[in-house]
């Protein structure tokens, strides 16, 4: 079986983790990793995200585990949009969060105007933090919890390059 899942995947934590876990135990993978122009697009909050191939290399880190442990094999591709690369032909099972389960349904509507099967959707749920509220890249980047879902309190968040540079005051702001 062929699997498909796409992501901005920065940082990489037990949610993505869980989705990974999945689409190794169906099958070949194949990970659409959004491109540096539309991984802005994708964040419901705006924040740094990473470069393409640094998010490549820690991916490509995390994959190459599962693929060991299940005896399968996996491609990264690059994202330039939201769909991906589940339209093209190939492919048999979309995995999806449940908060991109639409964005799986327009895939298959895309799949079916252009005369192909539509993909099974496999929806994997959140992974809790130890606070019961769902794991995500953004609270592991603001410090909230690390990339397990375990409480940090005293870690600080990650910081774009720029703003290691930038000395700040209590008394200063930008917006």
């Amino acid at each position: 079986m062929q699997v498909v899942l796409g992501g901005t995947f920065d940082p990489i934590h037990d949610g993505h983790r869980a989705l990974f876990e999945r689409a190794f135990e169906l099958g070949d993978v194949t990970v659409g990793l959004t491109s540096d122009d539309l991984a802005p697009k994708t964040r419901s909050q705006e924040r740094y995200v990473r470069s393409w191939t640094e998010r490549r290399a820690d991916l490509a880190a995390e994959l190459a585990l599962f693929a060991d442990e299940y005896d399968r094999e996996y491609t990264i591709r690059e994202l330039t949009e939201p769909t991906g690369v589940a339209t093209e032909p190939g492919f048999d099972v979309l995995i999806v969060s449940p908060e991109t389960r639409d964005g799986g349904e327009r895939v298959n509507e895309i799949r079916e105007r252009n005369g192909l099967e539509p993909l099974d959707i496999e929806v994997v749920d959140h992974v809790p933090a130890e606070d019961g509220e769902a794991i995500s890249s953004t609270r592991v980047v603001t410090g909230e919890i690390d990339e397990h879902g375990n409480l940090t309190p005293e870690r600080e968040g990650r910081a774009s390059p720029a703003d290691a540079d930038v000395e700040t005051s209590t008394d200063a702001s930008e917006d």
